[in-house]
């Protein structure tokens, strides 16, 4: 099974489950997947999601690393 796949799964199972906690590292790895596949537009889309799930969730080391991503790509400001 590839990474993207597993992910895929991962991340389908953790919003059914309804474990938010989960959601922001699966986030951020999906968008470093992207990142590094150079999909920039996908990747500050799942920058986003681990941000605002992390925000929400209270790991402030997910929304930090989100936030510089998007600042890096112009997305926050």
């Amino acid at each position: 099974m590839s990474d993207e796949k597993r992910l895929q799964r991962d991340m389908l199972q953790a919003h059914e489950k309804n474990d938010l906690p989960a959601l922001p590292p699966l986030y951020l790895e999906a968008a470093r997947l992207r990142e590094d596949a150079g999909d920039i537009d996908a990747a500050c889309f799942f920058y986003t999601h681990a941000y605002v799930y992390a925000l929400d969730c209270g790991d402030v080391s997910v929304a930090a690393m989100a936030r510089v991503r998007l600042q890096h790509h112009g997305r926050d400001k």
